[in-house]
C-alpha cells in the first residue's frame, strides 16, 4: 500500500472517531516508574544507550544549503560541528581542537573555507584535517594526519542531517527509520527554507516529550489555542519501528472532506486533520501550511532538565521585511504557546514527582503513543537486541 492510500485510510478512521466520539485504544493501561523521570542512573543510561548510539536528527538541509555552510551546536552536552564541504558532502565532527581542546567554530551558523581555533589559531579544512599550525617551526614535530578533528558518523536524508554522537559507530538511517522518512521525501523537505529557531527549557526530557504524544490534554490545557480546531482525546497512532505518526482530526473533518474524492483524502493533511511526526528519541515535527515547527528535545544538564530547540521552516523563502516580521511573530507565538501551555505544567509535574508522592505513573488505553515510546525506551535500555521489539 502506498503512503497516500494509507493516509487516506487513516483520515477515514479519524473521521469516524470524531463522529462517534472515539479514539485509538489499546488493550491495557501501562505503568511507568516515577524514577524514570528522576533517577540519575537511568538518565546516564539514556545518554549512553540511546542518545549516543542512535542517529539523532541534528540539522536540516535548509540550514546548510551551500558549500562552506556550517552549524555548530551543543547536543546533550557534546559540542558538534556540522558542515557542507566544497563537493556538497555533509560531515560532522566534535567541535574540539586537537591541540588544547578549544572549539574551532562558535555556536551558530556561518560559512567559511576552513575552521580556525580561536585559542592558538590552528586551522582545519572542511574535511576536518589539520592544515595549519601557528608558528609551526617553534612548536615541534606533529603528524598532521593524526591530529584532525574527530569525525562523527553522519548521513543526509529527506532534507535532514543525522549524526551519531559516538566516533566510528555504525550509522544506517534507512534501517533506523524504516520508511518513516518517506513523508518528508514526498514533501520535498530538502528544498524548504529554514527561517529560525527559539529555545525553551523545561523539566525531564520525557515529561516534556510525553506532552507531544497525546491530545488527551487539549481541552484542559489548550482551551483557546488547539482545542477550538482539534478535539481533545481523539488521536490515531501508527508505528515505524520506534517512530510514530500521530493523527489529530479536526472537529470539522467530515465537512472538510465531504467534497473531496475518497481517493484524494490521503493528500489532505492540514485540511480536516493534522499529523505530528515523532522521531525517536527526541524530535516532534508538526507540518503546517503557514509555518512548520520541529522540536528537538535535548536532555540535561541534569535529570530534571531539558533544553528544547524549536526550529521553524516553510516551503517558500522570506519575501521581504514585512514577511520577515510576520514570520518572527509566528515563531514567537508558537514558542510562547509551547512554553506557557506545556512546559510550565511540566515543571510542576517534575516538582511533584520528586516529592515521592507516587511510585508509578499510569498511561491509559487512550495514551498509546506514550506507552509505545516508553516501551521502546525500555527496549534500548535493556541493551539486548535479541529481545522482541515493541509492536504498535
Amino acid at each position: 500500500m502506498d503512503r497516500i492510500e494509507r493516509i487516506g485510510q487513516v483520515a477515514e478512521i479519524m473521521r469516524d472517531y470524531v463522529e462517534n466520539k472515539q479514539t485509538f485504544l489499546t488493550e491495557t493501561t501501562k505503568r511507568v516508574p516515577v524514577r524514570s523521570y528522576t533517577d540519575p542512573d537511568q538518565w546516564k543510561a539514556e545518554m549512553e544507550l540511546v542518545f549516543k548510539r542512535v542517529p539523532l536528527m541534528l540539522a536540516f538541509t535548509a540550514e546548510l544549503p551551500n558549500p562552506g555552510d556550517y552549524k555548530a551546536m551543543d547536543a546533550v552536552g557534546m559540542p558538534v560541528l556540522i558542515n557542507r564541504d566544497k563537493t556538497g558532502k555533509v560531515r560532522a565532527f566534535l567541535n574540539v581542537c586537537s591541540h588544547r581542546g578549544a572549539p574551532v567554530a562558535n555556536e551558530g551558523h556561518g560559512n567559511c573555507p576552513r575552521f580556525t581555533c580561536k585559542y592558538h589559531g590552528w586551522t582545519f579544512g572542511q574535511d576536518g584535517k589539520l592544515i595549519g599550525i601557528s608558528e609551526a617551526s617553534k612548536f615541534g614535530e606533529v603528524h598532521k594526519s593524526e591530529m584532525g578533528l574527530r569525525e562523527l558518523p553522519c548521513q543526509e536524508k529527506a532534507g535532514m542531517i543525522f549524526v551519531v554522537l559516538t566516533p566510528n559507530a555504525p550509522i544506517d538511517v534507512d534501517a533506523f527509520y524504516r520508511g518513516f522518512l518517506d513523508d518528508f521525501e514526498a514533501l520535498d523537505f530538502g528544498k524548504w527554507t529554514y527561517v529560525g529557531s527559539r529555545v525553551i527549557e523545561g523539566a525531564n526530557w520525557k515529561i516534556a516529550y510525553d506532552g507531544y504524544l497525546e491530545g488527551y490534554h487539549f481541552a484542559s490545557l489548550h482551551p483557546e489555542t488547539i482545542f477550538p480546531r482539534t478535539p481533545s482525546n481523539c488521536m490515531h497512532y501508527e508505528g515505524f519501528g520506534p517512530h510514530q505518526r500521530i493523527g489529530f482530526p479536526h472537529h470539522k473533518i467530515a465537512e472538510a472532506l465531504k467534497d473531496v474524492p475518497r481517493e484524494e483524502w490521503g493528500t489532505q493533511e492540514n485540511n480536516g486533520f493534522d499529523f505530528v511526526r515523532i522521531m525517536f528519541p527526541n524530535v516532534s515535527a508538526f507540518i503546517a501550511p503557514e509555518i512548520t515547527q520541529v522540536a528537538q528535545l535535548f536532555p540535561g544538564p541534569t535529570p530534571g532538565e531539558n533544553r528544547t530547540v524549536l526550529n521553524y521552516l516553510r516551503r517558500e523563502p522570506i519575501r521581504d521585511e514585512e514577511d520577515r516580521a510576520n514570520v518572527e511573530a509566528a515563531m514567537n507565538f508558537f514558542r510562547d504557546v509551547t512554553y506557557t501551555e506545556d512546559y510550565l505544567i511540566g515543571l510542576e509535574i517534575q516538582k511533584g514527582l520528586e516529592t515521592g508522592a507516587h511510585d508509578e505513573l499510569v498511561f491509559g488505553r487512550n495514551e498509546r503513543g506514550n506507552q509505545y515510546f516508553h516501551e521502546w525506551l525500555d527496549w534500548y535500555l535493556q541493551d539486548d537486541p535479541d529481545l522482541p521489539e515493541p509492536v504498535m
